[in-house]
């Protein structure tokens, strides 16, 4: 299963991201992992919680990114919920890019029997029909 949080700057992403992660640990039944872009979630979210900033590992680009969850799973296939934020500025990359990722991970999250989650900061109105099944 994956989810999409969209909205433009200061709608709150951030804070339904902490909420769903707060949730997930609370009830899921192996590792939660958090990819953030800087390390801003800290304080914000459990102990449990694995926090990966994607800066410390380089990640700027879709494939790295890919690279990255596919790892993380083949490390540890215990992990079932995945959160990205900021993922626009985790790939550094456009609507396009982050569209074309996110529908991978709809393809990954399900064939691995795990939850993504991921926020990003765009008019939800632009995205595309493919994505909007997601939000």
């Amino acid at each position: 299963m994956i989810q999409v949080i969209m909205g433009l700057k200061g709608s709150g992403k951030t804070k339904k991201l902490i909420d769903s992660i707060q949730e997930a640990v609370a009830t899921a039944s192996g590792d939660v992992v958090c990819i953030e872009y800087g390390k801003k979630l800290t304080y914000d979210v459990n102990y449990r919680v694995r926090l990966v900033d994607s800066k410390e590992y380089g990640i700027s680009s879709v494939d790295m990114l890919k690279g990255f969850l596919s790892g993380l799973h083949a490390g540890n296939f215990d992990i079932t919920h995945v959160y990205i934020d900021n993922l626009y500025k985790t790939i550094g990359s456009d609507r396009a890019a982050g569209e074309d990722f996110i529908l991978w991970c709809a393809d990954f999250a399900k064939s691995n029997n795990m939850e993504i989650t991921l926020t990003v900061s765009d008019d939800p109105a632009l995205a595309s029909e493919q994505i909007k099944k997601y939000l």
